[in-house]
């Protein structure tokens, strides 16, 4: 096995990323700080002076802040696409409400004697605001903002999710790949710049009075040039690819793709959660995928050609820890009723109810299974537990419920099922650390993200499914006393995806020919 990296020796090898990166994470967190407080601050006063409408105002705002981040970014996708708009947008949102609330708070802590003072010395309205209120209530309006200003770094690294960069590339790339120097390589940098973005704005906190109306003009400039740091490449492309951060980092991925078909696409990394969606909606014309996904069809998407096979195909398989096998025999015997039951077209069937019809796992599992004389009543037995484990994908979701009807029918064994563990190093880690007993998983991530072989063993085995298997099967049994079983029988490898009619169009039907297609000096599509 090759030797395994040092976070400082990751950093150094990744340090233009790195910059890169972190200087965009700082541009999303201060472009969408600058419009909260542009927006936010008028806000408070106005409803400071509008009781009845306050709880209205504060209300919407807190509804907001309570819609979970992913979510949030997932309604916008249709609205405002991919990239830095949602992104900001999503962040806009959730620093309104510490700004608009600290911002009426202050205000109305205001003593009414000091104002009406000012007021009978001859000073109108705007002159009581910007002289006596806001730099009396500036202390408070600034403990909004430095809230505001930390949960925008934290949420900013979902950033990454919709191709709008930051630090979150490299933390979910590191949960896909199994790489935690890549999670602490984001994860630290973006917990200091919130350490450090809230002690800047707790020493502005503590400016004295007649400073602060110097503040009141010099914070807005110095917020406006921090956001200067995202800067938005508007490139003239032919196309744009937009591949997940596990697909970045593979041999078997993009990796590939450079070496070997010397592709030169620009990309940009995005969650498959939102990936499919995107390419349907125009906002990227090239993704990665799974042969499988039910998404293909949903989309109206096709698969190119890989013609110098770099997609190696590779086993779906369930991952088992020894312990439970040898505690309870039966199990292995339930859990190998599936073996060679599901093929290609029929995983991604499965896989298309799911993502496009919107029918349950447990129904298609259960239907399926009864297609094949497979299902059987639980028997509702009480003679152990097994926990069941699974990505966050529909595939991973169906067969996890197919397991739990095979073990519960079969067995006198209960099971738990704890779906949506993320990535690969999620859902391994919990493997590895006893927090569940078994999950899917596929021989070629087995091989190139957990075990991280040489690249003489990597070409010895990756060409041929049955290698690999035995390889990664032999190797988990040395290294972790886990178990492959029986693998379920379709083969899951990883793809290049097109819009069918623009791929016609282009006459693109092979990697080749999108290498090909952007090589060339024509006009961008």
């Amino acid at each position: 096995m090759t030797r395994q990296q040092s976070l400082w020796e990751f950093v150094v090898q990744q340090s233009d990323k790195l910059w890169s990166q972190t200087v965009a994470h700082v541009g999303l967190t201060c472009v969408s700080l600058v419009i909260a407080v542009m927006i936010g601050l008028p806000l408070g006063i106005w409803i400071a002076r509008k009781d009845r409408l306050a709880w209205a105002v504060l209300g919407i705002a807190g509804v907001l802040q309570t819609i979970p981040s992913i979510a949030l970014l997932g309604f916008l996708i249709p609205a405002l696409g991919i990239g830095s708009l949602p992104a900001i947008t999503a962040l806009f949102l959730y620093a309104l409400l510490p700004i608009i609330r600290n911002t009426y708070t202050g205000i109305r802590q205001v003593d009414p004697a000091v104002t009406e003072a000012a007021r009978a010395l001859g000073m109108n309205y705007w002159q009581v605001l910007f002289g006596v209120e806001l730099p009396l209530a500036l202390p408070v309006i600034l403990a909004g903002v430095r809230t505001a200003a930390v949960i925008n770094v934290g949420v900013a690294t979902l950033a990454a999710y919709i191709a709008a960069g930051g630090l979150g590339e490299f933390i979910f790339g590191g949960i896909a790949l199994n790489n935690t120097n890549m999670i602490l390589a984001g994860a630290i940098p973006a917990a200091l710049l919130a350490i450090l973005i809230d002690q800047l704005l707790a020493l502005v906190q503590k400016i004295n009075l007649r400073k602060a109306r110097l503040l009141l003009v010099v914070m807005p400039v110095l917020m406006l040039t921090l956001s200067g740091f995202y800067l938005i490449p508007i490139a003239d492309v032919k196309l744009l690819g937009g591949f997940t951060p596990e697909f970045m980092g593979r041999e078997d991925g993009y990796l590939g793709l450079k070496s070997k078909y010397k592709l030169n696409i620009p990309t940009v990394v995005i969650s498959d959660a939102v990936m499919y969606k995107a390419a349907f909606e125009k906002k990227l014309d090239v993704i990665s995928g799974y042969s499988t996904d039910g998404r293909l069809k949903a989309y109206d998407l096709i698969t190119l050609k890989d013609d110098q096979h770099i997609f190696p195909p590779y086993y779906a398989s369930p991952l088992i820890r020894r312990e439970i096998l040898e505690k309870y025999p039966e199990l292995q015997p339930a859990i190998d009723q599936l073996a060679g039951q599901i093929t290609d077209s029929v995983m991604t069937e499965l896989n298309y109810k799911v993502d496009y019809l919107k029918a349950s796992p447990e129904k298609v599992a259960a239907d399926f299974l009864r297609s094949r004389g497979l299902f059987k009543e639980p028997r509702n037995g009480n003679k152990g537990q097994v926990r069941l484990g699974s990505k966050i994908f529909a595939e991973q979701y169906i067969l996890i419920s197919m397991y739990k009807i095979l073990i519960e029918g079969n067995t006198e064994l209960k099971t738990v099922s704890r779906t949506g563990l993320g990535g690969t190093k999620i859902c391994f880690d919990a493997l590895a650390n006893n927090e569940i007993d078994m999950y899917p998983e596929y021989t070629g991530t087995g091989l190139l993200v957990i075990l991280k072989p040489t690249p003489r063993q990597i070409q010895e085995v990756s060409s041929d499914p049955e290698k690999a298997f035995a390889f990664v099967q032999k190797e988990f049994e040395k290294e972790y006393r886990m178990q492959w079983l029986k693998p379920i029988g379709f083969n899951n490898a990883y793809a290049l995806m097109m819009r069918k009619e623009q791929a016609q169009s282009l006459h693109i039907n092979t990697i080749t020919d999108l290498k090909n297609y952007l090589a060339n000096d024509q006009p961008p599509h």
